[in-house]
């Protein structure tokens, strides 16, 4: 079976509005990861920086576009856009701010296994 699907969020669509287990599985992705989003328009020190001199943009402004386009594509999927208000990235926590959860330790323990077997190895 082929699928040709015109636009990145049509797999979305298709298990949102597809069958109930379809539905509830993208339902729960999107409740488990929603509080990432936070994060892509909570602009640091530097990004600010960087969009006041022009060469950067200020992601802060991307917020309400991407809401706006999320929302539509979650309401075509017949999906609920989550209310959870804790988001990763704001107030202090997460990535851009260098606060990370222990798994990022052995992520990178893992990615480092082979420069660390075989120092100065180019490929």
């Amino acid at each position: 079976m082929t699928y040709h699907l015109e636009r990145s969020t049509d797999w979305v669509i298709r298990l949102g509005d597809g069958t109930d287990e379809s539905h509830a599985k993208m339902q729960a992705a999107i409740e488990e990861l929603w509080m990432y989003t936070g994060e892509m328009f909570d602009a640091d020190e530097p990004e600010i920086a960087l969009a006041t001199e022009g060469i950067g943009c200020d992601v802060r402004k991307l917020a309400e576009p991407w809401h706006r386009a999320i929302s539509g594509v979650l309401a075509e999927a017949t999906l609920v856009v989550p209310t959870a208000t804790w988001m990763q990235g704001t107030k202090g926590r997460g990535g851009k701010q260098g606060v990370h959860s222990e798994e990022l330790g052995r992520m990178l323990a893992t990615m480092q296994t082979l420069q660390r077997s075989y120092p100065g190895a180019q490929w």
